[in-house]
C-alpha cells in the first residue's frame, strides 16, 4: 500500500520538524515530505486527510505484559498487540514473566514466531536475567540476543543477588543491549498493597514505602556505573528516583528512566476504597512524588513514557487489594492520559511528548524508528490533542479491563496507526 498523508502537522524531534506538510509513503518507507500535490495522480495511492491532526513517528512501548505463553486467559500476543496498535504504538517490548519465562534463545524465538503470525506491529522480546526468573543462575544472554532479544529484565521482581546481577549487566554491556530494571527490595515490601501513608492506614491496607524502590534504584545505578551497562529504570514512582537519576546522569552513568501514565496522572489520595483496580506495583504515590515525576519528565531527566500494561482476569481484580494481583492495563489509555496530564498542563510540548513516547524509546532500545526521515520505515501515529471524551473500559480490545481510569475525562485521540506503510488501526468513530 502506498499512502499519501495530506495536511498533517508533522512532529519529528529527530529532524526538528514541526510543520504542516504532506508525507508520501511508498513500499513501506517514507518516500517524500513536503508539498506533494503532484503525487495525487499516482496510481494505487490511498489518501489520508490528516488536517487538524499530528503526524508522528510511531510510539514504542518499552514495557508491556502480553502474558503469552502461560496466561492466555489474561492476554495474548494477538490481543495485546491489537490494544497497543489502538493506542498508537507501532512496537512493544513484552516482559519475560510468562510461563515458561522468556529465559532462553528457544523461548525468544517462540515469542517471535507467535508475533510473526498474530501481531501487526513490531514485537521486541525482552529476555529474563536469570533462569526461570528464580534469581539463582544467569541466562544465556548472548544466545537470547542472537535469537532476537533486544534487552534483558527480571521484571515483576528484582534480582536480589547483586553479584549475579553485576555479571548479567556485564554480559548485557558486552552484547550491546540495555538492562530494564524493576526496582523493588523484596525483603522490605512485606504484604504491602498500596503506598504507605495516611490513606493506606484509613483503608486498613498494608503499605509500601518509597524506600522499597529507592534502595534498588541506588544499587542498580552503582552497578551500571561499575559495569558500563546501559540501565533503564522501569516504572519509576518516587521523588528520590528522579533525584538519583538526575545525579547519575550528571556523573556520566548511562541511565534512563520511564514514568507510566498512572504514576503521573493519579495520586494515592484518589483511591476511593478497597478497589484492586487501583493496585499496581509500584503503587500510586503521594502528590509530592507525582509533582516530581512530572517535573522530571518536563526537564528530560525522565526520558520515557511507558505503560506497564498488565492485564488480569476480571475475577482476580474483584478481590480485595490485599489479595488481588498487581497491575492495570494501559496500552489504550496512555496517549490520552499523557496529553491530558502533561501537554495540557504545560509539562510537555507536543514535540516533547513524541520524544518521550517514540524517539527516546527507540534510541534506548537501539531499534529503527523514532523519526520519519526519507528512507525510514513508515511507522507512523496520527492523532489529535483536542478531542474530549470519557475512557470506557468496555471499548478496550485488550482482554484486560482492569483500569482505574474508567469514566475519566481526557483529551487526545489516536486516529491511525501505520506500520511499514500498512494501516493496522483506524478509528471508526465510536466512543
Amino acid at each position: 500500500m502506498n499512502l499519501w498523508i495530506k495536511n498533517g502537522h508533522l512532529l519529528d524531534p529527530a529532524n526538528r520538524c514541526d510543520e504542516i506538510c504532506d508525507i508520501y509513503i511508498k513500499e513501506g518507507k517514507v518516500a517524500g515530505i513536503g508539498s506533494l500535490s503532484s503525487d495525487a495522480e499516482m496510481e494505487n495511492v490511498t489518501v489520508i486527510d490528516a488536517s487538524g491532526k499530528y503526524v508522528m513517528p510511531g510510539f514504542l512501548d518499552l514495557h508491556v505484559h502480553l502474558r503469552e505463553p502461560g496466561f492466555e486467559y489474561k492476554e495474548t500476543i494477538r490481543t495485546g498487540t491489537a490494544a497497543a496498535a489502538k493506542g498508537g504504538f507501532t512496537a512493544v517490548c513484552p516482559m519475560p514473566n510468562t510461563k515458561p519465562s522468556t529465559d532462553s534463545p528457544e523461548m525468544v524465538q517462540k515469542i517471535l514466531d507467535i508475533a510473526e503470525k498474530d501481531s501487526k506491529i513490531h514485537v521486541y522480546p525482552v529476555g529474563a536475567v536469570t533462569k526461570g526468573q528464580m534469581g539463582e543462575e544467569m541466562t544465556d544472554i548472548a544466545g537470547m540476543v542472537k535469537a532476537g532479544a533486544k534487552a534483558i529484565s527480571e521484571d515483576g521482581k528484582s534480582v536480589m543477588n547483586a553479584g549475579l546481577y553485576r555479571e548479567a549487566m556485564r554480559e548485557a554491556a558486552k552484547a550491546g543491549i540495555p538492562v530494564l530494571a524493576h526496582c523493588e527490595d523484596k525483603n522490605m515490601v512485606g504484604n504491602g498493597a498500596m503506598n504507605a501513608g495516611e490513606k493506606a492506614d484509613s483503608l486498613g491496607i498494608e503499605g509500601i514505602t518509597n524506600a522499597v524502590e529507592d534502595v534498588i534504584v541506588a544499587r542498580d545505578i552503582l552497578l551500571a556505573k561499575e559495569t558500563g551497562a546501559a540501565l533503564h529504570l522501569c516504572h519509576c514512582s518516587t521523588k528520590d528516583s528522579v533525584s538519583m537519576i538526575r545525579f547519575a546522569k550528571e556523573q556520566g552513568v548511562e541511565v534512563s528512566g520511564e514514568v507510566c501514565p498512572h504514576h503521573f496522572a493519579m495520586t494515592e489520595d484518589e483511591i476511593p476504597a478497597d478497589d484492586a483496580n487501583y493496585k499496581m506495583n509500584p503503587p500510586l504515590r503521594s502528590k509530592e512524588d507525582v509533582d516530581m515525576l512530572c517535573q522530571g519528565l518536563s526537564e528530560g531527566v525522565m526520558e520515557v513514557i511507558s505503560t506497564d500494561h498488565a492485564p488480569h482476569g476480571e475475577e482476580e481484580k474483584k478481590k480485595s487489594m490485599a489479595e488481588a494481583p498487581f497491575g492495570i492495563v494501559g496500552s489504550e489509555t496512555a496517549y490520552a492520559l499523557a496529553v491530558t496530564h502533561l501537554v495540557k498542563k504545560g509539562y510537555l510540548t507536543p514535540m516533547q511528548l513524541v520524544e518521550r513516547m517514540s524517539t527516546n524509546p527507540c534510541r534506548i532500545l537501539g531499534v529503527p524508528g523514532g523519526n520519519l526521515s526519507v528512507g525510514m520505515p513508515a511507522d507512523i501515529t496520527i492523532a489529535d490533542m483536542d478531542s474530549v471524551y470519557e475512557i470506557d473500559k468496555d471499548t478496550f480490545v485488550s482482554k484486560g479491563k482492569n483500569t482505574p481510569f474508567h469514566g475519566a475525562r481526557v483529551q487526545g485521540r489516536v486516529y491511525y496507526t501505520i506500520v511499514g506503510g500498512e494501516i493496522v488501526y483506524q478509528y471508526n468513530g465510536g466512543r
